[in-house]
């Protein structure tokens, strides 16, 4: 954490920084497995249904760009 630290204190913007732990959050919660959870995502754990493939991180990055399209052009 202390190298992450260091690095969000050359982010010249608040929202910059925002977007950043965003991204960290989401990569915790849905892609990195857990030792404590037997190697399970928190999301898993959580039965949150949400389909990921072999590349966890791409699948999540192109389910949010999907779902952010559809809720600017009112598409389901």
């Amino acid at each position: 954490m202390r190298e992450r630290e260091k690095v969000m204190r050359h982010l010249k913007r608040a929202k910059s920084a925002e977007k950043v732990f965003k991204g960290y959050r989401a990569y915790y919660n849905f892609v990195r497995p857990h030792m404590a959870l037997e190697n399970h995502t928190p999301a898993e754990i959580a039965a949150i249904p949400i389909q990921l493939g072999t590349n966890k991180w791409l699948d999540l990055i192109r389910q949010a760009a999907r779902r952010q399209y559809n809720e600017q052009h009112g598409a389901l």
